[in-house]
């Protein structure tokens, strides 16, 4: 006989309440926004700076596993199979099998798709695992404003078709920069991906619009929404709820309450 009790999970992860749609993962869990309240003071700098990234990346990343990737069932063998015959587990594991590819969009994404790259190496086939690389940097008017972005350069390692994406990047604040990383794999990478997932820290109102508006099937996790500058009597509403009237970018599109520009944090580079 076997256990049948791990046989079957119904994950469930505590997420904030909202309106943007079922594509959308506010994760309002106290650890996690604790740590990112204290990565967003002005007093923090490095090294706390990478510490607190990477304990919200590998949070983030635990969760994303559990709820996006295909499982199946196993029989494992443990140390103590040598003393009695039921010394097996047997229950569910993430498909070991499954291939996925972590996309650095440099230079903010860079150290997020490492811990990526890094966890997914420890519980599936590194066969089956890549990382890719783009170079980018937004596109700006004379008054600061962001008018889009651009790839200066790029490392991708082959197809996507069939593999599960994922673009770890810290701040969802205008959209511009991932959506011309995923038109890049649109048009010059063979495609399309099984899946196509967005991991942040911080997301704004505008960058769930602008994203769902362009690609709808993309699930967009992240630790907190911040939409600062809207009205205050949308305060009072569950996020999306009045999503027109929400607000989370000044002018020069920066995040309020935000963290700052974290490409600049992370690596104590301020230009």
């Amino acid at each position: 006989m076997q256990e049948k009790a791990y046989e079957t999970s119904d994950y469930d992860a505590w997420e904030l309440k909202q309106e943007y749609g079922s594509k959308v993962h506010l994760f309002a869990e106290p650890y996690l926004l604790t740590q990112l309240a204290v990565l967003c003071s002005p007093d923090t700098v490095q090294p706390q700076v990478n510490d607190i990234i990477e304990n919200c990346y590998r949070s983030l990343l635990v969760r994303v596993f559990n709820r996006e990737f295909p499982r199946l069932l196993r029989t494992v063998d443990t140390r103590m199979v040598q003393s009695t015959d039921r010394g097996r587990y047997h229950g569910i594991s993430i498909d070991p099998t499954t291939p996925v590819v972590t996309v650095n969009v440099a230079r903010a994404g860079t150290f997020p798709s490492h811990i990526c790259f890094h966890m997914l190496n420890q519980f599936l086939d590194p066969a089956v695992v890549r990382q890719d690389h783009l170079v980018m940097d937004r596109t700006t008017d004379s008054e600061g404003r962001v008018t889009g972005a651009r790839i200066h350069s790029s490392k991708v390692g082959g197809s996507v078709k069939g593999r599960i994406l994922i673009v770890p990047d810290p701040m969802g604040a205008t959209g511009s920069s991932l959506i011309h990383a995923l038109g890049h794999y649109h048009t010059e990478v063979e495609g399309p991906p099984k899946r196509v997932i967005h991991i942040h820290l911080i997301v704004t109102p505008e960058y769930i619009r602008a994203i769902h508006d362009k690609y709808p099937d993309v699930e967009i996790y992240a630790i907190r929404l911040d939409r600062g500058l809207s009205p205050p009597e949308v305060f009072d509403t569950p996020p999306g709820a009045r999503w027109s009237e929400e607000r989370g970018l000044d002018d020069q599109q920066y995040i309020v309450p935000g963290g700052g520009g974290f490409g600049e944090i992370l690596n104590n580079s301020w230009v």
